[in-house]
C-alpha cells in the first residue's frame, strides 16, 4: 500500500499549489537465514589423495604404462571420485 504525502510548492505568481505526491517504499530484501543442516549436507565431498591415487594408477594401468603426463590420469581419477561421491550423497 503506498503512502500519499502533500506537498505545497510555490507557484511563479507567489501563491501556494497544493499537490500529492506518492512516497515510495523501500526495498528491503529479506536476509537469507543460514541453516547449519542444509550447510553441511551441501558441501561436495572431497576425495582423499591416497583414494585419487590408486585410482589414477589403475588408469595408467589400463593405458599400457606410457610415459607421459601423470597428471592426466590425476585429475580424471579425482573428477571420477568427486562424480561418484555427488551421486552417492542424492
Amino acid at each position: 500500500m503506498a503512502k500519499h504525502l502533500y506537498t505545497t510548492t510555490p507557484s511563479s505568481a507567489g501563491s501556494v499549489r497544493v499537490g500529492t505526491a506518492r512516497a515510495v517504499e523501500p526495498v528491503v530484501q529479506a536476509a537469507r537465514a543460514i541453516d547449519p543442516v542444509v550447510e553441511a549436507t551441501t558441501v561436495k565431498p572431497v576425495p582423499e589423495p591416497a583414494q585419487i591415487a590408486r585410482l589414477a594408477y589403475e588408469y595408467w594401468q589400463a593405458r599400457g604404462c606410457p610415459g607421459g603426463s601423470p597428471e592426466e590420469d590425476w585429475f580424471r581419477a579425482e573428477s571420477e571420485l568427486k562424480t561418484q561421491g555427488t551421486r552417492a550423497e542424492t
